[in-house]
């Protein structure tokens, strides 16, 4: 074997470099991940915006309004897609930044994961208004609903068990983000009858009886979203000050 200083000094720089290449991946990862955030929670509070002024009537044109729900709905594709990222970079960031020995094969197909939610909401949102988005707006639910179960188990035993997480800032933050499927599968439900309530609006005009309905269900709706930049901002906190107890 041959083991001259030029060899082991060799070695030591590729080591060295090795470890600076990980270190540069893992805080690109944590990079994106808070841009991720910063465009999750900036485009919400636009389209909660967006939403709050469509909803005066007294204010705007019905035209104007229209025209603001378009915004809207371009807008909501913002926080749709940082969504779907946000399920494998998080299990990436946590895998290798080393706080939780994630299995390789759980990150990959995390990814496989998102790039099919994606495919999804994207090819329903150039869709609108057909039978392939409300396909796929039916497969993209069932997906959320894997994927909140999946982080809620993890959250939970974690926080429990310390088990597979070990760090108790991580295993709530896993919790909170599983309360963020619970919260977008609230807004879903209660946005439903905003549509024909919508269609009523456009079809009849405007008045008390097809604006106050609709009103009363787009309210419901903007309790969830409320409780979702809630649990955003939790979550921020604890991934960036990482607190011990």
């Amino acid at each position: 074997m041959n083991t001259s200083p030029h060899n082991l000094s060799g070695q030591t720089i590729r080591r060295v470099n090795r470890s600076m290449l990980a270190d540069m991946a893992y805080r690109a990862l944590v990079w994106v991940h808070l841009l991720l955030f910063v465009m999750w929670l900036g485009a919400d509070v636009g389209v909660f915006t967006a939403g709050r002024h469509f909803r005066m009537r007294r204010t705007y044109t019905l035209d104007q309004r229209l025209a603001l729900l378009k915004l809207l709905v371009a807008l909501d594709m913002v926080p749709r897609t940082a969504f779907a990222l946000m399920v494998p970079l998080s299990l990436s960031v946590a895998h290798m930044g080393g706080w939780w020995a994630a299995p390789v094969a759980l990150i990959a197909a995390a990814w496989v994961f998102a790039g099919v939610w994606l495919w999804l909401v994207w090819d329903a949102h150039h869709h609108d208004q057909t039978p392939r988005a409300a396909r796929n707006r039916r497969i993209e639910s069932w997906l959320r609903y894997a994927a909140g179960g999946g982080y809620l188990w993890l959250g939970a035993s974690s926080v429990m068990f310390r088990w597979p997480i070990e760090p108790a800032w991580l295993a709530w933050k896993a919790l909170l983000f599983g309360a963020i499927f619970i919260a977008a599968f609230m807004i879903d439900f209660l946005f439903k009858p905003v549509g024909p309530l919508l269609m009523a609006v456009v079809g009849q005009g405007s008045s008390d009886a097809t604006e106050v309905p609709l009103r009363a269900a787009m309210d419901r709706a903007r309790h969830w979203v409320r409780i979702t930049y809630a649990l955003l901002l939790v979550i921020s906190f604890l991934g960036v000050v990482k607190p011990v107890w």
